[in-house]
């Protein structure tokens, strides 16, 4: 299950099977100008079949899409034991697509066993922008700016001063620790591409309010941007003895409005929270800070988070962008879709698992699972289904 079966130079296509790891599937073919797009910052342990239940994105997800952009084929077992080879090595194939169906399933569907990935070359010239911000809605609105002046970056990033300073401390990437907030933005593609391209993209920050943009233009200085970036989750974990990651998606146009908000949240529930995520595509990661061992804390971070997520949805967003939703955000799915939307994904999820046995509980709110966890969503302070037990 952790093996790279073949690669095909000439189609550009890797078969893998579910468990070799996403950075592995790169290192494999780096040798011949190839890579793989999607890079999730667990890369070097997250499997592809992994990748493929979660639908998992990455840095670079903005210009070269998703897992489900990336993936050409997949073989699946069912439930009764049959195998299912959806997709191949060519673009499409004839009937419903099934293949983009499993992806983000979740392992509710069937059991993905082989992957076979979309390999791309690598560009012939990249560039990395840091942008310098004293305020944190400037730098939201400069990613709308990037994206609305026609400029497609290969990744836009941001982070706040608390992830900043965490990861600044942790592997020392030369980040401004005084910032309120940094833009992270990639250009690649070819020199008589990507150098007009820098210069729009500073103009922008310059004129959206960036105090300072430093260009990196070797691939040690490109490393060396992206390596705080990548190290900013652990490096968070380095500030409280517990963190809780959350992960929401919101229109690119209400980036700062969301941030503002999170901010007011943190007060609320006085629990601090550090922001760093895909800007580009507006997948937040907001990372609440706790400590387990205080009495109440788990809980209080737990309703901080599930806030955070209904608020992106009250803005246009959704509660997940590539972690999905697993029993975390059971509640948050009553809030992002009506009885009759998910009455149908049960319909679904029954067409593939009629007993219910792949996975269960994961994803779609059920009446006895809710129960269960004791995470029934409750709307306006009216119980649903009063006579079910709580426990």
């Amino acid at each position: 299950m952790r093996k790279i079966i073949d690669v095909d130079l000439d189609a550009c296509t890797g078969p893998g099977r579910a468990r070799v790891t996403n950075l592995a599937i790169s290192d494999a073919v780096r040798s011949q100008g190839l890579y793989y797009a999607p890079d999730p910052s667990s890369q070097i342990a997250c499997s592809i079949g992994g990748n493929v239940a979660e639908n998992s994105g990455g840095v670079h997800c903005l210009k070269y899409g998703l897992t489900v952009h990336n993936v050409l084929g997949i073989r699946v077992q069912t439930i009764e034991g049959e195998e299912l080879v959806l997709g191949g090595k060519t673009y499409d194939s004839p009937g419903y697509d099934l293949l983009a169906l499993m992806m983000g399933s979740e392992g509710m569907l069937g059991v993905v066993t082989e992957v076979t990935v979309k390999l791309l070359p690598e560009p012939p010239d990249k560039r990395v922008l840091l942008g310098v911000y004293d305020d944190l809605s400037k730098a939201g609105e400069s990613v709308s700016d990037i994206i609305g002046a026609g400029v497609i970056p290969a990744g836009l990033e941001m982070m706040d001063a608390l992830a900043i300073r965490a990861a600044e401390e942790y592997v020392h990437a030369g980040y401004p620790t005084d910032a309120a907030a940094i833009l992270l933005c990639e250009l690649d593609g070819s020199t008589s591409q990507v150098d007009p391209d820098v210069a729009r993209v500073t103009d922008i920050m310059k004129a959206g309010g960036a105090i300072n943009v430093r260009t990196a233009t070797t691939e040690e200085e490109c490393e060396l941007f992206w390596k705080g970036r990548k190290a900013a989750f652990p490096a968070v974990g380095r500030l409280a003895p517990d963190y809780y990651c959350m992960d929401g998606s919101v229109p690119r146009h209400a980036i700062g409005r969301v941030l503002s908000e999170i901010t007011r949240l943190s007060k609320v529930y006085q629990l601090p929270v550090a922001n760093v995520f895909h800007a580009g595509d507006g997948n937040l990661h907001p990372l609440v800070l706790y400590d387990a061992n205080n009495d109440g804390e788990l809980r209080r971070a737990e309703t901080l988070g599930g806030k955070i997520l209904e608020y992106c949805v009250a803005v246009g967003g959704t509660v997940t962008g590539e972690h999905g939703v697993g029993v975390e955000k059971l509640d948050q799915m009553c809030v992002q879709f009506a009885e009759a939307e998910l009455n149908q994904f049960h319909r679904l999820k029954a067409a593939f698992d009629p007993g219910a046995l792949m996975n269960p509980g994961k994803a779609i709110p059920e009446l006895a699972r809710c129960s269960e966890l004791g995470g029934m969503h409750v709307h306006d302070g009216k119980v649903p289904h009063p006579e079910l037990e709580r426990f």
